[in-house]
């Protein structure tokens, strides 16, 4: 990691205030709406309170719109001749990835650093432990994402993919159970989405895989995730944004 470059583009990332806004601003209020003012927030679910639940969600989407963002800017600056430039300094390529890869982690720290301080003061409650596990996999987690963002970069290559790719996570948010507790025939295709696993994992420790319901108690009780198919679910749709962000940049090489 090349510690100039990398400061230089915390600050760059830091100072765009449009992007700090969907980063960290955004999904803080949506939990504050959702989670931490609604009365139903000091309700008891698993190892936590609801407002816990809703929390881990908007953290978790805080931390992957942080992740897509910078994966999608490298992807077109690489595609648009930024990486010609550098080639002509004495960072390397190795240097110039493990430096953007830091500058996504720690922009992904600072949506869930702030998420769960304000979590932490407004009646989110869980076992200590059940934080700690929770804030990790959001955390470890949203790295995946960065592939997405890359992806999304390499295939369109342009500013206005990435925001897309973004704008995108909102309608994967709704479809993979984070920002809402979804039932019956939405709830199995959630299951099959992106961030289904991703979060569902985060929030394993306070739910132990049971799924949260709106409403009345349910004639019919959906049936509890077990770990490994959360699992397999982040490791299958982590392989598909890596070889495909590998093919869509062996291919940008070759018409260089």
């Amino acid at each position: 990691m090349n510690p100039t470059y990398y400061r230089i583009e915390i600050t760059r990332v830091i100072r765009d205030v449009v992007t700090m806004f969907f980063v960290a601003v955004l999904p803080a209020i949506l939990y504050i709406i959702f989670g931490a003012v609604q009365s139903y927030g000091e309700m008891e679910f698993g190892n936590g309170n609801v407002a816990f639940y809703v929390m881990v969600g908007m953290a978790a989407y805080g931390a992957i719109t942080a992740t897509v963002g910078v994966g999608g800017t490298a992807a077109v600056e690489q595609m648009q001749g930024w990486g010609r430039q550098l080639g002509l300094t004495p960072m390397r390529d190795s240097a110039l990835v493990l430096t953007k890869a830091g500058v996504g982690f720690t922009i992904s720290l600072i949506p869930v650093a702030i998420i769960y301080a304000i979590g932490a003061f407004t009646g989110a409650e869980a076992e200590p432990h059940v934080w700690a596990l929770s804030a990790a996999v959001v955390v470890l987690g949203a790295a995946v994402f960065s592939f997405y963002g890359l992806l999304a970069g390499y295939l369109f290559r342009s500013e206005g993919a990435v925001a897309a790719a973004s704008g995108s996570l909102v309608i994967l948010g709704f479809l993979g159970n984070v920002f809402f507790p979804l039932s019956g025939v939405l709830l199995e295709i959630a299951r099959f989405t992106p961030l289904y696993g991703y979060v569902a994992l985060a929030r394993y420790p306070q739910t132990d895989g049971e799924p949260a319901m709106m409403g009345p108690p349910a004639d019919e009780v959906p049936a509890a995730d077990p770990l490994w198919a959360l699992v397999l679910n982040l490791v299958l749709w982590a392989s598909l944004f890596i070889v495909g962000t590998i093919v869509l940049a062996r291919r940008g090489r070759a018409r260089q």
